[in-house]
């Protein structure tokens, strides 16, 4: 994502926050913790700031917690591999952390990596995170956008695309594929709506589409391949984000917050967070409303209301009263990432399928970052990797008479 950022110009966008992790203390309504992390090498900047949070962890408790991750450590990513067998919840029972370390740290790291609890997620989902943080110096730490992503990040994509001959429609449906006789693409039907459907051909077509979708959209064909029946274990997790606008200011935290609430996963004050929502004297909050199955058939009236009862025990002298609520948005995504439980692993596709002129691009190809917005970008690069390979495999006589494939 960085380098992407860079190579657009367009870093100066980020703004990056403090390092530190900020969770709220239920039993403490109102009270923060923190684990600031220490400007020095990895891992010792993560294990200074679990050592100097005594709010969260007993001195029991954090020795039980290092002694259970050492594994990973040592044994890095082919051990973490391994864990796919167990949820979270079963692997911590393994490694004799007790139940207060899962309350406290991992329900809220759970809900705010893949949207889910600690006994539905793959534990290796975790453990690829809190590896990444204790052997990446800066892992954990946070940067926002400065403003709305349609605007700030992907227009300048777009833009990219079309200072080099390319072209980017929106508002068109791919409706069906047409196969070749040996099974390749043929070419794509695509639409718009109150529009007639049209063919679309190309050397090389990149599906970048949601697992959930693509599925749908498979010619009956392709569908006897074990490449592609592996997807039916690949399935998106509902996911929920409501917006809700103060008439004045709720907290002045320039940061990520994890709720530790059983409805809400992370939240952040955009109104101090992001240069395009500033305001000194109101707030606007954006939440995410995880594990989301039970609330995604809600009307969003339940849905705000259930939000505000929440953020009354986490903001108690300002909710109910004095704070009123100027607006709310609910935003609904039945099947948003892959959802992460025990087994999935090993259903993740690469970027290259076993149809010559045909990939595959998304968080849930394979790829180290799992279901975020980094691994959606890194599977992007990837594919474009597998089809450079794919149709500019030539000897250094050949390349000068290759054509570049059009996707």
């Amino acid at each position: 994502m960085l380098q992407l950022m860079a190579e657009l110009g367009i870093s100066d966008r980020l703004q990056w926050k403090q390092h530190t992790l900020i969770f709220n203390q239920p039993e403490k309504p109102g009270v923060l913790s923190r684990f600031d992390v220490p400007d020095i090498p990895a891992p010792f900047n993560v294990i200074v700031s679990i050592l100097r949070n005594n709010d969260m962890l007993t001195w029991q408790q954090k020795i039980r917690f290092a002694i259970g991750l050492l594994p990973a450590v040592v044994r890095g990513q082919r051990y973490v591999e391994s864990t796919d067998r167990y949820t979270l919840s079963e692997w911590l029972r393994l490694q004799g952390i007790d139940e207060g370390v899962n309350t406290d740290i991992f329900i809220a790291a759970s809900k705010a990596l893949t949207f889910i609890n600690p006994d539905e997620v793959s534990a290796m989902i975790t453990l690829t995170a809190l590896n990444r943080f204790l052997q990446e110096r800066y892992g954990s730490k946070i940067a926002f956008l400065d403003g709305a992503p349609p605007q700030r990040l992907c227009q300048p994509i777009v833009d990219h695309f079309v200072q080099r001959g390319g072209s980017v429609e929106t508002g068109v449906s791919l409706r069906r594929i047409e196969l070749n006789a040996d099974g390749t693409v043929k070419h794509f039907v695509v639409g718009k709506k109150g529009e007639p459907d049209r063919v679309l051909e190309a050397d090389a077509y990149v599906s970048a589409m949601s697992v959930d979708i693509l599925k749908l959209l498979l010619p009956d064909r392709w569908r006897e391949l074990e490449f592609f029946q592996k997807l039916e274990g690949l399935e998106g997790v509902p996911v929920i984000n409501i917006q809700i606008w103060f008439d004045r200011k709720l907290t002045n935290v320039d940061q990520l917050l994890f709720s530790r609430s059983p409805l809400l996963s992370v939240y952040a004050d955009m109104s101090v967070t992001c240069k395009e929502y500033a305001d000194p004297d109101k707030s606007m909050l954006e939440l995410v409303v995880a594990p989301a199955q039970e609330w995604i058939g809600r009307s969003d009236s339940d849905i705000f209301a259930a939000t505000m009862a929440e953020l009354a025990r986490l903001f108690p002298d300002q909710i109910p009263e004095p704070a009123r609520v100027r607006k709310y948005h609910v935003v609904k995504t039945p099947r948003s990432v892959y959802k992460a439980v025990p087994g999935t692993q090993s259903h993740r596709p690469p970027q290259a399928t076993p149809i010559s002129n045909f990939f595959l691009s998304g968080s849930y190809t394979l790829q180290p970052y799992l279901g975020s917005m980094e691994g959606a970008v890194l599977s992007g690069k990837l594919t474009a990797a597998a089809i450079e390979r794919a149709f500019l495999s030539h000897s250094p006589q050949d390349l000068g008479q290759a054509t570049a494939p059009q996707a």
